[in-house]
């Protein structure tokens, strides 16, 4: 079953394509020739336009990121070195880590647990 995705790499592009030559370092190839084996495009074409399609869409993020931060530099100033090293302080200080159990730390201490408890 051909899914919707599968034919449109992106909202704004046309089912109709054009042939682009280019040149490509080899390990790119490699990644790309292990996705459509893998099942993960379904061609080497497929994945190249993939590729250039979300190039595109994170330029345009990036480009209205740079957008955004000039209309409030406009409003408020630059955004100074020592803000920005206060804000990752306080990003650091305001998160919340959340690492996996160290394997065999779970089994010991409910070991120590049991028998502490018996």
């Amino acid at each position: 079953m051909r899914r919707e995705y599968d034919t449109c790499y992106h909202r704004n592009m046309t089912s109709r394509k054009q042939r682009l030559t280019v040149t490509v370092d080899p390990e790119l190839v490699d990644a790309g020739n292990r996705a459509v084996v893998a099942g993960a495009a379904d061609s080497l074409s497929g994945w190249v336009s993939t590729a250039l399609s979300e190039k595109v869409r994170r330029d345009q993020q990036l480009e209205d990121l740079r957008a955004a931060i000039a209309d409030y530099e406009a409003e408020f100033g630059e955004i100074t070195a020592a803000e920005i090293a206060a804000q990752r302080r306080s990003d650091r200080e305001d998160a919340v880590v959340v690492r996996g159990r160290k394997r065999g730390a779970t089994a010991q201490g409910r070991t120590a647990s049991r028998a502490e408890s018996a």
